[in-house]
């Protein structure tokens, strides 16, 4: 093999390897609670182990992983890329990027059910660690039933400790994610032939013959079991959103060559046993597991957990960020926790929201098996939400055929409602958490992008046109005193006067020789290129000092004002001095009114919204001891 295609290869397999800490941690933790909430008493139709049953469940298990996951998501959903990047925010920005004029109401309704979908995503980034941990610590049951009453305490001691580190990053112990679910599924690959061993014929249950005998065996129970068949699947997300982390091929080679083999197989290990311990319901996982190894299982099963947990975190951390660029959440305080990997952010207040959160469920559910009925119907309506989507953008941006859509409708579309619909009917035993969270968060992002549109219409009204403003300076007697040095001025666009310039010159009767209007546009893409990054133009105010200066970021990029000019500044024909810089901000203070547009109690949640906003200031990455604030007054 030459040496490029050996290096190639090496790096293909690293990120193989990370991706399996990652993108696996809560797919590759599933067995856990999976087959367990089926046979459940819990649930809503508690499934009798028989052999038809077993064998039944385990071949809908495996072909609900094969056909969602292998073939919807690895096989098509990861098709649709935006500049590399996946995830459900990403596909409403390629909507958004293909968007024409007359189909602007469609894409507007396509993005709203796109919103939804990502608000339930936080519902599910509450859920996740909760049932993950729960699931793991509950092992200490099987070892000894006197030991149940610490699985509660257990569990939030390592859910305070996972949050409390989010701070420090995952930079630092990333790499160890890797290895430890390579040896965690090997273990559970392992489990799962030696109970194959046990009872060979458990692996008919491969067959799909089985799925449909024991569905039409009992059709409404075999319906409703399809509502914790649906765990086995849970992560399936996050193959697609952590697609820009790894790229496509390490993540379909880490799946098709050791997680889906894996979890094939200890699905199967689980179902033998329940064939020949049909009281193994009770906790198939850890009874799969010698009496040996019981509590070092366990100590792995917490690592996994905590991994898979800390992958569902990070997503929420991503995707708030990216609900910030697209204009859904204030600019809230993001911190980069690594200076190579740009995609390692921290967001202080999700991060504490989620704390406290999941704390509530632990204590408030206190088993895994009860949270699974919260559990499935936040990941069925998330998946159902990105085939709909994807399917739209296959057939505007990716030219599919009209036969081609309806048909992965048909096949893909029936699977998910069908698992959607299974879910619906666990609403009173735990499923209205997920909604009534995903409705929540889907009216604080709207309320936002209404309100913030709202503001943004009266605040170009007060600014007033840019032209217009310096034709008024021209004139001006006696004329505006011009002091030395640089002035930099932020603003919503370069066609409007920028609130802080009027404001200084209306109240303190001058203007710095040099000024620089700064636009930043966040762009429908993750990343910008460096040469596509910035637009000066001055030359219809180059005898008035006055330069325009368009930065474009990406949803996935933060913006750095000074940076900006500093690359500017070697363009610009007005003289720039970068030793002498004053930034100048507004500082918007937003005046309720009754004037219309807005329901009275969504102008109060967007007020309120306000709050959790990040100080401009270090947004901007602006120089504190060198920044001017003006204060100015906008209605809403």
């Amino acid at each position: 093999m030459p040496a490029a295609e050996h290096r190639a290869s090496a790096g293909n397999a690293a990120l193989a390897l990370a991706a399996l800490g990652v993108v696996f941690g809560d797919i590759g933790t599933s067995p856990l609670y999976a087959v367990q909430t089926v046979f459940s008493v819990n649930a809503t139709r508690p499934v009798e182990p028989d052999r038809i049953a077993i064998y039944g469940v385990i071949s809908l298990v495996f072909w609900a992983v094969t056909l969602i996951v292998t073939l919807e998501y690895v096989v098509f959903v990861m098709r649709a890329s935006n500049d590399g990047e996946g995830g459900i925010m990403a596909l409403i920005a390629l909507l958004l990027r293909g968007a024409k004029r007359r189909k602007a109401g469609a894409v507007a309704g396509l993005v709203a059910l796109g919103i939804f979908g990502a608000s339930l995503f936080f519902g599910d980034s509450i859920i996740t660690p909760a049932i993950s941990v729960l699931s793991a610590v509950e092992g200490l049951e099987v070892v000894s039933p006197s030991l149940s009453h610490l699985v509660v305490p257990i569990a939030a001691a390592i859910l305070i400790g996972l949050f409390m580190v989010q701070r420090r990053g995952t930079g630092a112990i990333g790499r160890f994610f890797g290895p430890v679910m390579l040896v965690w599924f090997a273990v559970i690959g392992a489990l799962g032939v030696h109970g194959i061993v046990q009872h060979p014929g458990v692996l008919e249950a491969l067959s799909p013959s089985w799925g449909v005998r024991f569905m039409a065996q009992d059709g409404l129970t075999g319906f409703l079991a399809l509502g914790g068949v649906v765990l086995a699947v849970t992560g399936a997300e996050a193959l697609y959103a952590d697609m820009g982390h790894f790229g496509p091929r390490p993540i379909r080679r880490a799946w098709l060559l050791l997680a889906f083999p894996a979890l094939t197989l200890n699905y199967l290990g689980q179902g033998a046993l329940l064939v020949e311990h049909p009281g193994g319901i009770a906790n198939p996982f850890y009874l799969l597991v010698p009496h040996w190894a019981r509590v070092p299982m366990i100590a792995l099963a917490c690592v996994a957990t905590v991994i898979a947990s800390q992958a569902v975190i990070s997503g929420a951390f991503s995707v708030a960020r990216q609900a910030v660029q697209l204009g859904y959440l204030p600019r809230i305080r993001i911190l980069h926790t690594s200076k190579r990997e740009v995609g390692q952010v921290y967001v202080p207040f999700v991060n504490w929201a989620l704390f406290a959160a999941v704390l509530i469920l632990v204590f408030a559910f206190q088993r895994s098996e009860k949270l699974a009925a919260a559990y499935g119907i936040a990941v069925t309506g998330t998946i159902t939400i990105t085939l709909t989507l994807f399917l739209v953008y296959a057939r505007r941006t990716m030219g599919w055929r009209t036969w081609q859509i309806a048909a992965a409708g048909v096949v893909f579309g029936v699977i998910d409602a069908a698992f959607l619909g299974a879910n619906l009917v666990k609403l009173f035993k735990g499923g209205w958490l997920p909604i009534v969270t995903g409705i929540g968060i889907y009216v604080v992002l709207s309320t936002w992008h209404q309100g913030q549109r709202i503001v943004t219409r009266n605040r170009e009204r007060e600014e007033g046109s840019l032209a217009g403003f310096i034709e008024l300076l021209r004139i001006t007697q006696p004329p505006v005193q011009r002091v030395p040095g640089t002035a930099v001025f932020l603003s919503r666009g370069i066609k409007t006067t920028p609130l802080a310039m009027r404001a200084n010159v209306d109240f303190n009767h001058t203007l710095h020789e040099t000024a620089l209007i700064v636009s930043i546009e966040t762009m429908p893409v993750p990343y910008v290129a460096d040469e596509e990054r910035i637009t000066v133009s001055d030359l219809n105010y180059r005898d008035d000092g006055i330069s325009m200066i368009v930065a474009r970021y990406g949803f996935q990029e933060e913006p750095d004002v000074p940076a900006v000019v500093r690359e500017a500044a070697g363009r610009l024909e007005t003289r720039c001095d970068l030793d002498e810089i004053t930034y100048f901000l507004s500082k918007i203070e937003i005046v309720q009114t009754a004037a219309p547009g807005m329901a009275p109690w969504r102008k109060r949640l967007f007020m309120a919204t306000t709050h959790i906003a990040a100080d401009a200031v270090d947004y901007f990455r602006l120089p504190r001891e060198r920044t001017v604030l003006l204060g100015s007054a906008i209605e809403i």
